[in-house]
């Protein structure tokens, strides 16, 4: 006898209270928080921003990185630093966050959008050639939800055209590509310590580097256009336009206590995720994420595609998405979507005010008639049907909880009746 979903009033499939929330806070963060606190607040000796970033640096495999006050910083101080200026173009990801693109709209740069590869939901390699103009300057290539994007395609591309790679790796702590940490691959890269990500401290960000050229600018950039050195007196002389993006010692001491379990998380993460890839892949119409075999995967979030046709079902898939999506969440597992629609679908790139007055686009700098529509990134459009994301299988959590989704998903695709008559009420 089939048993009776929960959303038709039958028993939750998940025990309420068994999720653990994610960011896990031990009691050595706490410490380590209040050892800064116990400290002379007054005397500014950086203590421990320069560990971090030490540490940060070795952990990466590259020479220099900064600490910031967000990923979305990182990422403007890595565009500024490859010289990006008005009117310059730079290519990204259509399915990304916001921050990808607004990077570059911070230095008077304009996004320019690719369409995504269908597996991996990274930047399509072989659709970037064709948006490359006279005015690119730079790649921003985006590591989305914790997979490395095609880093050697990108590379040669970027070599051939003479243009400057920036890893997004926000999403992406500690995954590697070809046995790489993300963030040595490219030029420049920008990490996130947003609360949500694999490396958390409640906010704040890393910028990291190999080059002392750009090492330099990025430090204008973060610290009001000046020029400070540790071994002698502050000048307050602004060299070129610079913003506040500095991180604080707290923030610091947090992430550097969260970095010393990095791996030991993100193990956890990656045996829970190919627990659920191991099952949820033998139910009929529905597709886990794939992984390259070259790749290490850390899964700041676990994408599932719906796929309404291996059933037969004459149903979108948006509908059939969105009403699995309510069975499921009734069920009490934790789904559902982040990024609802192309960057380039969003009212900024559509309305083309930037500053106000059009700027960006409208700057003589600006190479004419850039439009952004939607329907030019039909992979990604396809993608936002057909897939959702599953949270609530980070550590501490373990298989026990995996196992509960599991039999929550086998539930759900034995009613698919009852999920038919829920994709008609949408």
């Amino acid at each position: 006898m089939v048993e009776k979903l929960a959303i038709n009033g039958g028993s939750k499939t998940v025990p309420d209270g068994l999720i653990k929330p994610w960011p896990w806070i031990t009691e050595d963060d706490k410490k380590a928080i209040l050892e800064v606190l116990n400290r002379d607040l007054s005397r500014d000796d950086s203590y421990p921003v320069a560990e971090l970033c030490n540490e940060w640096a070795q952990y990466v495999g590259v020479k220099h990185c900064l600490f910031t006050n967000s990923g979305t910083s990182a990422l403007h101080m890595s565009v500024a630093a490859a010289g990006v200026g008005p009117g310059d173009e730079v290519i990204t990801s259509a399915y990304t966050f916001l921050a990808s693109a607004s990077c570059v709209l911070h230095h008077n740069g304009i996004p320019i959008f690719v369409d995504i590869d269908p597996r991996t939901f990274n930047i399509d390699p072989n659709k970037i050639e064709e948006k490359i103009t006279e005015k690119t300057k730079a790649i921003i290539a985006v590591h989305i939800q914790g997979l490395p994007a095609d880093m050697d395609e990108i590379m040669t591309i970027a070599k051939k055209h003479d243009l400057i790679v920036i890893e997004d790796a926000c999403q992406a702590h500690g995954a590697e590509y070809k046995g790489k940490k993300v963030g040595s691959l490219g030029h420049m890269a920008g990490f996130s310590l947003n609360r949500s990500k694999n490396l958390q401290a409640l906010e704040g960000g890393l910028f990291v580097t190999d080059s002392d050229e750009f090492l330099e600018r990025a430090e204008m950039i973060r610290q009001f256009g000046e020029i400070i050195l540790p071994d002698r007196p502050r000048e307050y002389n602004a060299y070129e336009m610079g913003w506040m993006y500095r991180g604080n010692e707290i923030t610091a001491a947090l992430a550097r206590s969260q970095l010393k379990r990095l791996d030991e998380y993100n193990a956890a993460r990656i045996k829970n995720c190919e627990y659920l890839t191991n099952h949820l892949s033998k139910i009929d119409g529905v597709e886990p994420p794939y992984v390259p075999p070259d790749r290490k995967h850390v899964y700041w979030m676990y994408p599932i595609r719906f796929k309404p046709d291996e059933l037969d079902l004459d149903i979108h898939p948006r509908k059939f998405r969105l009403a699995l999506e309510k069975a499921l969440n009734a069920e009490g597992v934790p789904i559902g979507q982040w990024q609802r629609m192309p960057v380039p679908a969003q009212t900024l790139f559509k309305l083309k005010e930037g500053y106000g007055r059009g700027c960006p686009w409208s700057c003589q700098y600006a190479r004419k008639g850039i439009e952004y529509r939607a329907e030019d990134y039909p992979e990604t459009l396809k993608m936002l049907d057909e897939v959702t994301f599953l949270r609530g299988f980070t550590p501490p959590n373990g298989i026990e909880l995996m196992d509960y989704y599991i039999g929550a998903f086998e539930k759900v695709f034995d009613n698919l009746d009852s999920i038919i008559e829920i994709a008609k009420s949408i």
